[in-house]
């Protein structure tokens, strides 16, 4: 049997998921980051994008992740806070299509920059969203 650990990922409205767990990647700003149990203490920021951990019984579990922070604690243990966390069969797609639309439009237009930062951030949630949508097919 696989060593496991806890794995706790609260988004606003809600724990998303509070249990075992075999092994997590995550997208972190350089690229994707995997935790598996007895990883060291850290610290971490989570990027916009598809989350996914094994379960104690083998299945992967899918979600799409806003930006969040990650931590790893001393009795193993690992917390992810973020603002969203949506499973795939969730994900209404029409929905994230115009989402994209829009901040692409937006983006187009004469912006200060918090509100370039703001188009570029929709942008990739959408983006993350239509892409995670494929996993409930």
């Amino acid at each position: 049997m696989a060593s496991l650990f806890n794995l706790k990922i609260i988004a606003c409205d809600g724990v998303f998921y509070d249990g075992d767990c075999e092994s997590l990647i995550f997208p972190a700003l350089d690229g994707e980051m995997a935790i598996m149990n007895h990883h060291e203490t850290f610290t971490g920021v989570v990027d916009i994008g598809n989350i996914r951990f094994k379960k104690p019984d083998g299945e992967w579990q899918y979600a799409v992740i806003a930006d969040g922070l990650i931590t790893v604690y001393p009795d193993g243990s690992v917390k992810v806070v973020t603002y969203s966390c949506e499973r795939p069969e969730d994900i209404d797609t029409f929905r994230a299509q115009e989402a994209l639309e829009r901040a692409q439009e937006q983006l187009q237009q004469k912006q200060s920059r918090v509100e370039y930062e703001i188009s570029n951030a929709n942008i990739a949630r959408a983006m993350a969203r239509l892409k995670g949508a494929h996993y409930s097919k």
